[in-house]
C-alpha cells in the first residue's frame, strides 16, 4: 500500500511558466538588437529614408528625369562625402 498522498503538483509547477517567459523574452531580446523586428540589415546602402534613397524612389516613380537625377545625384555624393557607384553611370 502506498503511504504518500498526492496532494497536487507543488509549488515548482509555477516554475515552468517562468522558464517559458524567460525564453522568449531573451528571443525576442536578441531578435530585436540583431535587426530582426525593424528590418534593418548591416548593409552598406543608403537608410530608408535618406535623401539618396528618396532621390531614387523619385526617379523611379517618374517624377524626375534622367538628366534631373543624375544632376541632383552628383549634389548629394559631394554633399554626403560618397563616391559615385560607376556601374550604372551614363557615358
Amino acid at each position: 500500500m502506498n503511504t504518500l498522498a498526492h496532494t497536487g503538483p507543488g509549488p515548482w509547477v509555477l516554475l515552468f511558466p517562468l522558464v517559458w517567459a524567460a525564453a522568449i523574452a531573451g528571443i525576442v531580446t536578441v531578435a530585436r538588437r540583431a535587426g530582426w523586428r525593424r528590418g534593418r540589415g548591416r548593409s552598406d546602402g543608403p537608410a530608408g529614408d535618406s535623401p539618396l534613397t528618396l532621390l531614387g524612389h523619385r526617379f523611379a516613380a517618374g517624377e524626375i528625369d534622367e538628366d534631373e537625377y543624375w544632376r541632383r545625384l552628383t549634389v548629394l555624393e559631394e554633399q554626403f562625402g560618397r563616391r559615385p557607384d560607376t556601374g550604372g553611370k551614363r557615358a
